[in-house]
């Protein structure tokens, strides 16, 4: 009996929910495009978003896509995975259509490098900003410490921090705030009057560690929250910066000063209308992948 090698059409192959069961999978496929096993970001994906996937009939993964839902009105998209084997048979673009179809009417918003450009474009989405990639150790001076006002956060902060956060993003992020609380090996708060008014906090990934979000109301205040997020933590630090916002920008080159360099640059996109809240007390984002 003759049996035929020939990959099925894209079109027979379903896209299924994802559990926990798939991390394994999920990893080697994220290897398979030269990406990091970063299994703490995948798991957190798995909590407080929909990991959706398409099998290989050969074992494994032939693409993922991450849809996280922010109330009714907002969602991010990511992860957007595409085995090599199967690189250019459309995967890409039936995944997208599918967690396009599941957000509904809300505003999603990614980041694409740029070979993922040209399909989000052609798919709706339009560029809005840049997002520059910093990693590197921190090397702090001492004037980074005498912003008044910082410490520690406390349990008793939750509520306030959650608070910020959905006045900054612009919709309830409440499982993603007090998932990342419990993960997160540092947390600072910016305190003014007996009020919580900024916050920050860093978690570890596989190579480095991922300062944000990091929520204030000034660049000095950003600044102060970093340095104390970032000192001591004998590994790189990675801080995603935008760089269309003055403020922004001012902080980049003050983290570059402090060893902590750009690396790579990827593109803002967003899709069904403008993004909420007010972005610019957002200096980092949770990761590129959540916003």
């Amino acid at each position: 009996m003759i049996h035929s090698t020939r990959r099925p059409s894209v079109g027979d192959m379903p896209v299924r929910r994802l559990g926990l069961g798939d991390l394994r999978d999920c990893l080697m496929l994220a290897i398979d495009r030269q990406w990091l096993p970063e299994e703490a970001k995948w798991r957190l994906l798995f909590e407080v978003g929909e990991v959706y996937g398409i099998d290989d009939p050969g074992g494994g993964l032939a693409g993922t896509a991450v849809l996280a839902r922010y109330g009714r009105d907002l969602g991010a998209v990511s992860m957007v995975l595409v085995a090599s084997r199967y690189g250019r048979m459309g995967l890409g673009r039936r995944l997208m259509l599918h967690v396009l179809d599941r957000a509904g009417d809300a505003t999603v918003f990614l980041s694409a490098t740029e070979y993922g450009r040209g399909l989000y474009q052609k798919l709706g989405f339009r560029a809005v900003g840049r997002i520059v990639t910093h990693i590197g150790h921190f090397r702090p001076e001492p004037e980074d410490f005498k912003h008044d006002g910082l410490r520690p956060a406390r349990e008793a902060d939750l509520a306030a921090i959650r608070g910020l956060d959905a006045h900054a993003s612009g919709a309830p992020r409440t499982g993603l705030i007090t998932r990342l609380s419990s993960i997160a090996e540092r947390t600072w708060v910016a305190e003014r009057g007996g009020k919580v008014v900024g916050f920050g906090a860093a978690w570890r990934n596989v190579d480095n560690v991922v300062v944000g979000p990091v929520i204030a109301d000034s660049t000095a205040m950003a600044r102060g929250l970093i340095a104390e997020l970032a000192s001591e933590l004998h590994a790189p630090v990675r801080l995603d910066l935008g760089a269309d916002h003055a403020d922004h920008t001012d902080l980049a080159g003050w983290a570059a000063a402090r060893g902590v360099r750009p690396a790579f640059t990827t593109t803002l996109m967003t899709r069904g209308g403008p993004l909420p809240g007010a972005r610019a007390r957002i200096y980092t984002p949770v990761m590129l992948a959540l916003g």
